[in-house]
């Protein structure tokens, strides 16, 4: 491995801090909007699906790239059906459970993808690394049973975002093989956000019906807002930091997410957390970091 990456250059590690605060602000924010969670996830991925066709074709012009074969249009279709619906779930638990109860349900999936990768692709992870999953796992009992009794959380939302977890852990897996295959990045994203309305699109409508349309003037500003901030600023700050940053050093200042997250809920929605909460909060973020190190220094090992 180069030094480039091995020395993470403090662009680099900018870059991951500037994607973390996108990618935490965003679910205080949809619960801001006040609006149907899956409706603001339809709009959000129509955003999407411009600004990433804008990158493509200003590519396309500088280098005279193709746009996306049929082959590659294939390698995406199931990781974006399984993105499509993640979105949509995700969005509509935001809006049915406390901030607290859904980032760290939801940072759970690490945890997933250790054995499921050791099964679909054959790597050979440092299974120790579980045992800090398990601290992960204490600290999401104590942050779910002392829920504040006039918390916004509930079970049903709780649920959703179990689903969430497994939903975003399979496009996980599945995009892993799209990109095995040779998928770059913008053709991957260009074709990842058309293809995911085919399932983010139907649920919108099941779930909200002739409301799709009627999105009130707060909800269009989320939208644009999570356009601009999580599905380009954040994901390009997390591509461009991959080139400069170890990708464990990566994982492990990610696992503050969650924190910082409910940090935003108590500011904007002024969403309160109790002081064994916080102390589950503080074993997730320790477990999940210790976790991606072990899994992370496991792998260059095993390399």
């Amino acid at each position: 491995m180069s030094d480039d990456v091995t020395r993470p250059r403090p662009v680099g590690l900018l870059a991951v801090v500037i994607a973390i605060v996108a990618f935490s602000l965003s679910s205080p924010i949809i619960k801001w909007s006040e609006s149907t969670g899956s409706v603001i996830a339809f709009w959000r991925m129509v955003g999407a699906v411009f600004a990433w066709w804008l990158v493509l074709v200003i590519a396309k012009a500088r280098t005279g790239r193709p746009f996306p074969t049929a082959e590659t249009w294939r390698a995406v279709l199931v990781p974006a059906l399984f993105f499509g619906t993640n979105i949509a779930v995700f969005f509509t638990a935001i809006t049915r459970t406390s901030i607290a109860h859904a980032e760290f349900i939801g940072s759970l999936s690490p945890l997933l993808l250790l054995p499921a990768g050791a099964v679909l692709f054959g790597e050979h992870p440092n299974w120790r690394a579980l045992r800090w999953g398990a601290v992960s796992l204490g600290g999401v009992v104590l942050v779910l049973y002392f829920e504040p009794e006039q918390g916004a959380a509930t079970v049903a939302g709780d649920l959703l975002m179990v689903l969430v977890v497994i939903l975003w852990t399979s496009y996980l897996l599945t995009s892993k093989r799209a990109r095995n295959l040779g998928v770059n990045t913008i053709d991957f994203m260009a074709c990842l956000m058309p293809l995911g309305l085919l399932t983010a699109g139907p649920i919108a409508l099941v779930i909200a019906g002739g409301d799709v349309f009627n999105l009130s003037t707060r909800g269009w500003m989320v939208v644009l807002l999570l356009v601009a901030m999580t599905g380009m600023l954040a994901h390009g700050c997390i591509i461009f930091a991959q080139r400069l940053v170890p990708v464990a050093t990566i994982g492990v200042m990610q696992s503050a997410q969650p924190a910082l997250a409910v940090f935003w809920g108590f500011l904007i929605l002024g969403e309160v957390v109790r002081l064994p909460q916080v102390l589950g909060m503080a074993l997730v973020v320790t477990g999940l970091g210790l976790f991606t190190w072990s899994s992370q220094r496991g792998a260059s090992r095993a390399g």
